[in-house]
């Protein structure tokens, strides 16, 4: 047997990829994997000069629009191939080898776009065409260069596995003093972010726990009633800081905000390193194993961790992406971060971080000349030639602006800190910086990206001048312009998807700049005149809650009157399309172009504007996708017996959980829970039964709500949710983006956003205990016979046999009727059998009636009615201890 007619049954079950396919993805990548080994780094820049040659005439040769048109498909069909060929392959060094391929594409084909506006699309005719024209083109180079850094941020994404702290004798390890600023929070907040730091898995002798509080009830004069809020908030956080484990640090000013308590608890604690945490980002238990060996390297002057929050930030609960896009920070923290780390490069974030002491204080503290601190403070151990180091392990658990005008403050103050950087400090050209060209770029790139508000808004008015007023930025725009932009534009989107593609989809940039274009632009405008200008603000964490029926006071129209505006102006340019094509139909294809232009702008501007309708925050406690160890301890009554279901979360709150047990679990109303964590911390809780359904033979949901919780039991479960986390379940993504349905999904959020929210009027859905007991209901001054079938703490249902004995009386017809209408309170008499001496009177609201058999005679009563009662709310009093004990007794 010849060994190519041999093949394993796995090779024979293996579809058959295309020669084309295999050429794409893995000959030719390998041949320049080969080739570029044996060049080595040193032929690097003349492999770059080769192709800085080959794009000269790739850029300026003239071409008639028919010929443009056909390299445009070219173009556009080149860079489908590559990105789908990237997409079947698992290699990360054959994945960069086709981004760089794109990057170099793409960068050709904006250099000739480039080059084709600058000499044959500029409009000088008059001034006010004039004037637009360069606006415009100003927009436009910001963009390329925008787009041009972020390539080169992302030429490699360096990933990094931690240092072994294991190897080193646990004597020679660091002290680290970890650091919780706090101003005006809420002291349950602090609590869980304390109690996740002093839980971190490090040696006692060697770490202290510090709640740096700045909110001095001084401050405000004697009869400000905020002076006694604070007084009391500082001491519950004081009693809080003693029942943890932790000391609190106060001091005499707020000078210099954050960064100035920082500073000042650089001077009064010892440790080697400091730990920074905000005082909502709940840290895990492993933060210090994983980032504390890095600075066995003598040059690391800080190690940052990504930012994750567990609550859905403004634009995903507004526009109710349920997770399917990815939230705002998460292109910066998993591309950009991992990029600028490969440059020496990576930011301080201001938490979730590890500094080393001595450094920072060399360049006299945490920087306080702007807004973003943190940023700074990074900005200045580069200039010491220090290192820095990015771990992308998410190890913290923070709370995101509850609500738009949050997000906006916050947004705001980043914009204003970077603009302050960039002009204090002049990243790129400042001859006094010990930084690298790299370096110098990506802070270049970090400090001017939020001047993006004002081209951003260029590009929403552009089409509408040439509606609204005749005014033409774009001599000449039509076919011709587009088969120059068309590939400048896709092809950018194909080299971002390959980096992006689960960090950031299609077209959601766009939304994330309409939403702030009005108050980045302004702010950053005002710091570069005046870099002093603002002062530091903290941004809002409290839940809010909002009223669930639509109205109109849930739409913050304060933060969006700019983009309405815009929005207007864009309608009305629409509006005018009609009249320009009977009017003027020699400029039809002009019109045609701007008119799409405006099309797609409105999707993006209504989008943007629907992220300021606040939805209602539909749970009082956020529930995260924690996979905990479950085991649901009861009672049988019947048998006499205590029972244990063993099964796995699959949600969790503060305050419930939903989760799977193995087998057909068969539940009292209340049950006694035991949760267990990734490393074995564990708690015990009393929970009520919420809802429990078998699935299948072998498993059962359930959902239970947690109750009579004291303080160590909600300490411990905050342990066990957010600090014994191996790894949180962001730290992969598992949607991809696909721009047509990125762009689909985005348009349709106008039916996501104004859906109605379905309240159910009945509690059928709590737990109901199965059982056979006699029921009479009393109404009118009569009563009817029945058996009680299900009860519940909340609920019952009764099953009437209507064919009586005795002195009962029958339900007719028209009774049902009436019943149904009027929805009645009744009174019930409950006992296990009909000629028990001890039965329970109770009082309940008949909700719905169901026949579940008739007679023959359509006229007469049915044979066999059910009804759903519940328990009205206002005698909960009275009767709820009645409702416990049958809950007990009845079978």
């Amino acid at each position: 047997m010849s060994s190519s007619s041999f093949r394993s049954p796995l090779a024979r079950l293996r579809p058959q990829r295309p020669f084309a396919t295999d050429w794409l993805v893995d000959l030719l990548p390998g041949f320049f994997d080969r080739a570029l080994d044996r060049l080595g780094l040193s032929h690097l820049k003349w492999i770059i000069l080769f192709l800085i040659v080959i794009s000269v005439p790739l850029v300026i040769t003239p071409l008639t629009i028919r010929q443009q048109g056909i390299v445009a498909i070219v173009l556009l069909a080149i860079g489908q191939i590559v990105v789908r060929a990237e997409t079947r392959t698992t290699d990360k060094e054959i994945s960069e080898y086709y981004h760089l391929f794109l990057v170099w594409l793409s960068l050709v084909t904006t250099a000739r776009y480039l080059f084709y506006r600058l000499n044959y699309t500029l409009n000088f005719d008059s001034f006010i065409n004039g004037l637009f024209c360069v606006l415009l083109l100003v927009a436009e180079l910001y963009a390329i260069l925008t787009l041009v850094l972020a390539y080169f941020q992302t030429l490699h994404i360096q990933d990094r596995e931690p240092v072994d702290l294991s190897q080193y004798p646990q004597d020679e390890w660091f002290k680290v003093d970890i650091y919780i600023p706090t101003y005006n929070e809420d002291v349950e907040i602090v609590r869980k972010t304390t109690l996740g730091a002093v839980a971190i898995d490090y040696p006692a002798d060697k770490k202290q726990v510090y709640v740096l509080d700045d909110g001095r009830p001084e401050r405000y004069k004697e009869d400000d009633p905020r002076r006694e809020k604070f007084k009391a908030r500082r001491e519950r956080l004081r009693q809080m800081c003693e029942e943890v484990g932790a000391i609190m640090l106060t001091r005499d000013s707020n000078e210099h905000a954050k960064a100035g308590n920082i500073n000042t608890a650089f001077r009064r604690t010892e440790g080697d390193l400091v730990m920074i945490l905000d005082c909502d980002h709940i840290p895990t238990r492993q933060f210090l194993q994983h980032t504390a060996g890095f600075f066995f390297d003598p040059k690391v002057a800080f190690v940052q961790t990504p930012h994750w929050f567990f609550n859905p930030d403004p634009f995903e609960r507004n526009l109710r992406t349920n997770g399917r896009i990815p939230v705002g920070n998460e292109l910066f923290y998993k591309v950009l971060q991992k990029g600028n780390d490969f440059w020496n490069a990576a930011f301080f974030c201001g938490s979730a971080a590890v500094i080393r002491k001595k450094y920072a204080l060399e360049i006299g503290g945490i920087a306080t000349e702007t807004v973003t601190e943190d940023c700074h403070t990074a900005f200045r151990l580069h200039s010491l030639g220090y290192k820095s180091i990015y771990y992308d392990k998410i190890m913290v658990a923070g709370l995101a602006p509850e609500n738009f005008s949050s997000y906006v403050g916050q947004q705001v103050r980043w914009a204003r800190g970077m603009a302050q950087i960039l002009r204090i400090e002049n990243p790129v050209f400042n001859p006094k910086l010990n930084l690298s060209i790299p370096q110098r770029i990506c802070y270049f790139s970090a400090t001017s990206h939020f001047f993006y508000g004002y081209p951003r808004l260029m590009y929403a008015i552009a089409p509408t001048l040439f509606l609204l007023f005749s005014i033409n930025p774009i001599r000449g725009l039509g076919l011709e312009t587009l088969a120059y932009a068309l590939p400048h534009l896709f092809l950018s989107l194909n080299t971002n998807y390959i980096t992006y593609k689960h960090v950031r989809f299609s077209f959601w940039n766009e939304i994330f700049e309409f939403v702030m274009a009005f108050q980045a632009g302004y702010v950053t405008m005002m710091a570069l005149i005046n870099p002093s200008l603002g002062s530091f603000n903290v941004t809002d964490k409290d839940m809010t809650l909002i009223k669930r029926e639509f109205s109109w006071e849930n739409f913050d129209w304060r933060s969006v009157q700019g983009l309405l505006g815009v929005t207007a102006i864009v309608v009305i340019g629409l509006a005018s399309v009609p009249f320009w094509l009977i009017l003027r139909p020699e400029d039809s294809e002009a019109v045609l172009v701007n008119a799409m232009w405006c099309v797609f702008n409105l999707i993006l501007l209504l989008a943007a504007l629907l992220v300021a309708f606040e939805q209602p925050q539909e749970r009082t406690s956020h529930r995260l996708r924690r996979q905990l160890g479950a085991t649901v301890y009861s009672y049988d009554y019947n048998s006499e017996q205590n029972q244990a279901w063993s099964g796995i979360t699959v949600d969790i709150s503060e305050i419930g959980a939903r989760m799977w047990l193995e087998g057909k679990a068969t539940l009292p109303e209340e049950v006694e829970l035991e949760l267990v964590g990734d490393f074995g911390a564990r708690v015990i809780l009393e929970a009520q039964v919420v809802m429990v359904k078998s699935i299948g033979d072998n498993q059962t949901e359930l959902a239970v709500k947690f109750i009579n919780l004291t303080q160590a039991q909600l300490d411990n479960l905050a342990l066990v949710i957010y600090s014994d986390v191996k790894e949180w379940y962001s730290q992969k993504r598992e949607y991809v983006d696909r721009p047509l349905e990125s762009f689909g999904f985005l348009a349709t959020g106008i039916i996501r956003v104004f859906q109605e929210f379905q309240i159910s009027k009945s509690s059928s859905n709590m737990l109901r205990k199965r059982i056979r007991a006699s029921a009479q209901v009393y109404w009118q001054g009569d009563f009817y016979l029945g058996a009680a079938t299900e009860f519940g703490t909340t609920s019952l249902r009764l099953e009437l046999d209507n064919i009586t004995t005795s002195n009962a009386k029958l339900l007719e017809p028209q009774n049902l009727e009436r019943i149904k209408q009027e929805e009645p309170i009744v009174g019930l008499l409950l006992s296990q059998e009909l000629t028990s001496p001890s039965r329970e009177r109770l009082l309940a609201q008949i909700v719905s009636i169901e026949l579940l058999s008739t007679q023959d005679d359509n006229n007469s009563a049915p044979s066999k009615v059910a009804i759903e009662l519940s328990f009205p709310d206002q005698f909960q009093e009275r009767q709820g201890g009645k409702i416990k004990e049958l809950l007990r007794v009845l079978r």
